[in-house]
């Protein structure tokens, strides 16, 4: 059960990010409005939330998951692939030390918190644009040394990890079919986005409820059974910058006593 949020607010310079998307440049108001519902939706499903301000100078610093990996132990602050986002970490070490003691991911690795997926004491760790072999072998280091177990995937197809590949619950993944009987997951029910809904694959699960971008009618009706409440929010203007749900926020469960 996670406890708290950490969030960003997007700045000015939002539409001056890294994208592949061929999409209009965003709509500020409604970058704005998205986020404030996402803050609340986290609100109302328990958590606290801290929402930090815009870091001027860097435009994707809204995507905080990217900078950093929290365990109960430890928060891990990542070195993020992209050079122009290298500088992002600096913003989000004093929020997160409130909260953890902290480790470092070192050079010449490199790490994106998008290409890490976390289910129970195990680690999916994706290799990608990313996140190189060296960045993956220190997270999984310094998580083995708290006893948490990882698996390396090498990441083919999209930007990050999570972007192909979520944790549902009840031994269940939601992938896309490129992730589709992967053997690092062989050990669990897996639900395939269909064609066209792809983008649905970054679907988040926060205290027992999936959150789930909206528009994507057959991925919902395939993760009806699961039996868990269903959140859809819009992200539209986080989807043009090649961000979704999971990459607004770092979700911290209690610390250790």
């Amino acid at each position: 059960m996670f406890s708290h949020a950490i969030t960003r607010v997007p700045g000015p310079d939002y539409p001056q990010g890294l994208t592949t998307s061929a999409a209009a440049a965003p709509d500020m108001d409604l970058t704005l409005s998205q986020h404030a519902a996402y803050v609340d939706c986290l609100r109302s499903l328990g958590l606290t939330v801290t929402v930090l301000p815009a870091a001027q100078g860097f435009p994707d610093a809204c995507f905080v998951e990217d900078t950093a990996v929290v365990v109960r132990e430890v928060g891990v602050i990542t070195r993020p692939g992209a050079p122009s986002r290298a500088g992002e970490t600096a913003f989000i070490e004093e929020a997160l030390s409130a909260h953890r003691p902290l480790a470092r991911i070192e050079a010449p690795g490199t790490l994106d918190g998008g290409d890490i997926l976390q289910v129970g004491k195990r680690f999916f760790i994706g290799v990608s644009d990313r996140t190189n072999d060296e960045g993956a072998r220190q997270l999984a280091a310094i998580l083995g040394a708290h006893g948490y177990a990882s698996d390396v995937i090498r990441v083919a197809a999209g930007l990050h990890l999570k972007s192909s590949l979520n944790f549902v619950g009840a031994d269940t993944m939601l992938v896309t079919a490129d992730f589709a009987g992967h053997p690092a997951i062989e050990g669990y029910r897996q639900i395939v986005c269909p064609a066209g809904e792809e983008y649905a694959a970054n679907t988040l699960l926060v205290n027992g409820t999936l959150i789930m971008p909206t528009g994507y009618a057959r991925t919902r009706a395939l993760l009806a059974p699961l039996g868990l409440p269903i959140v859809e929010l819009d992200t539209s203007e986080y989807r043009k910058m090649d961000g979704g749900l999971t990459c607004l926020s770092l979700r911290l469960e209690p610390a250790l006593p």
